[in-house]
């Protein structure tokens, strides 16, 4: 049975999550073995079916938990960003989910947030895993729904805990029309490359290229044309 993602309560099949999560979808019955694409549409009719707690966990909690077993590791994380989708899992279900799971289930719930939570209710499991040394959270934590919700002081130390730990900045959604004309990101990233020059340490060369979309030029624009001015507060 090939599903498309179940729609979170109150949202539309036009919803901007549901093209992503159902090419996902396609992607992962296109992948797995015929027993795990069983697996997983049953899981997410179970998901769909009882999307509550039931007892001290619900079903879909254990089949977040299964999900590396049961599908291999290389698509655990989008198994469960499906079965939190099909859940319709809220803010409260998430951080009960990313308190209490492994760091590849914390790291589905970072990933699912843009496709479950309009709002900033979830930013303190962001703020967590950019508190963090688990590289592959601190990756997770900064995709669309940090790029919409992290304000300019936290997102910017984020940047610079990418170039301390050695994260890709090419993880970091929105990147280039965050730190457009950012003075203050500018200035962070200058003394983090003299700290880096005095101690006789290679300088990053991640941050020459942040540093270079700091730079107060023609302001890129967004999704619809207009212009990006976020990130510019202190």
């Amino acid at each position: 049975m090939n599903h498309h993602p179940h729609a979170p309560h109150g949202s539309t099949a036009s919803h901007p999550a549901e093209p992503a999560l159902a090419a996902l979808h396609t992607r992962l019955n296109t992948s797995l073995a015929p027993a795990a694409r069983v697996w997983l549409d049953q899981a997410l009719d179970e998901a769909a079916d009882h999307p509550g707690t039931h007892g001290p966990i619900s079903v879909w909690e254990l089949r977040i938990a299964e999900a590396g077993r049961r599908c291999g590791p290389e698509y655990a994380d989008a198994v469960r960003v499906l079965l939190l989708h099909a859940a319709r899992a809220d803010p409260d279900a998430l951080a009960r989910v990313y308190r209490q799971g492994t760091a590849a289930e914390r790291r589905a719930v970072l990933r699912a947030l843009p496709h479950l939570v309009p709002g900033p209710d979830a930013l303190p499991l962001v703020e967590d895993a950019l508190r963090t040394n688990d590289t592959r959270l601190v990756a997770a934590a900064l995709g669309p729904y940090a790029a919409r919700h992290l304000d300019a002081h936290t997102w910017r130390h984020a940047v610079l805990k990418c170039l301390f730990t050695g994260v890709p900045v090419d993880v970091v959604a929105d990147l280039a029309p965050r730190a457009h004309a950012d003075a203050e990101l500018a200035r962070m990233l200058g003394d983090y490359a003299r700290e880096r020059t005095a101690a006789d340490r290679p300088v990053p060369e991640d941050l020459h290229r942040v540093l270079a979309l700091t730079e107060p030029t023609a302001a890129p624009a967004g999704p619809c044309g207009a212009s990006r001015t976020s990130g510019k507060e202190s």
